[in-house]
């Protein structure tokens, strides 16, 4: 692997309600786009399902929602999922998420540094020349490889959701682009760039904010696999069929799921409101 690309991995946090093919092209749209540029390589995708605690409305159960994920990344050989966010009992923010992914990728980079070279240059036969023992020597010495950096995947929408009043605090929109990084794949003729550029944070680290435009347009989205459901409507092809096996066996979408958490206020504009009063 080329030591001068930065390893990436890609993170994508949402409520999968259920998850949709679209999703899944996502990381394939990033991971053309970053291994493309040149600068970067790819090494993993990590699906986060939300908690229940976000209290979206027609969220159905963490459980269900990441064994549906688990499902459409079982032939992946790079995305995954993670259940550490689902499993909290209070909403995690964005922020914290990354975070944690990031620093569980330094602890496990510490945890397996790269072999010693120290007892096998000891064994060396002292006959060799100089020249061979000194490139010898420089091969062996360890490289310290740079953790991988862990960007957040997102669609346009997300970016857009910044402007909000209370969705997002301030400072974490800031820390996310600043520390972190965002890839968004956005529609031709979005106006994700207009939005960056009349945003002066998303301005000031427009740098670590890549825009992939997506030229094949792919209009799936759960609101809509969960609206077809409601209905009866075939949603074959629009998701995985492992999931539209789950999603039928269990027969997960109706009106009565829709109406979960109806009148429930989101828990962050809560969270946020809240403290906006304090």
């Amino acid at each position: 692997m080329d030591d001068s690309k930065t390893e990436v991995v890609l993170l994508a946090c949402g409520s999968f309600n259920p998850i949709t093919n679209m999703h899944l092209r996502l990381f394939e749209l990033a991971k053309d786009y970053m291994n493309g540029t040149g600068r970067y390589t790819v090494v993993k995708g990590i699906i986060s399902p939300v908690g229940d605690a976000y209290k979206k409305k027609g969220l159905i159960p963490a459980y269900h929602r990441v064994i549906m994920a688990e499902l459409a990344t079982k032939n992946s050989k790079w995305v995954e999922v993670d259940t550490w966010e689902s499993l909290q009992k209070e909403w995690k923010e964005t922020l914290k998420v990354l975070r944690y992914h990031q620093e569980k990728l330094e602890a496990s980079h510490c945890d397996h540094p790269q072999n010693s070279p120290t007892v096998e240059r000891l064994g060396r036969k002292r006959k060799w020349t100089e020249k061979q023992d000194s490139s010898q020597k420089k091969s062996l010495e360890p490289k310290t490889k740079a953790v991988p950096k862990v960007k957040l995947l997102c669609g346009a929408d997300l970016l857009e959701s910044f402007a909000v009043p209370n969705l997002w605090k301030s400072e974490d929109i800031t820390q996310i682009v600043a520390n972190y990084g965002l890839i968004c794949v956005t529609r031709a003729g979005n106006d994700a760039q207009k939005f960056i550029y009349e945003s002066d944070v998303l301005w000031k680290h427009r740098s670590n904010i890549h825009v992939v435009n997506e030229w094949i347009t792919n209009d799936i989205s759960s609101t809509k696999i969960r609206r077809a459901l409601r209905r009866g409507q075939s949603i074959r092809y629009l998701v995985p069929d492992l999931v539209q096996e789950y999603i039928e066996k269990h027969n997960l979408y109706s009106s009565e799921s829709e109406d979960r958490n109806a009148g429930v206020i989101l828990a962050p504009l809560q969270r946020n409101t809240a403290e906006a009063k304090t």
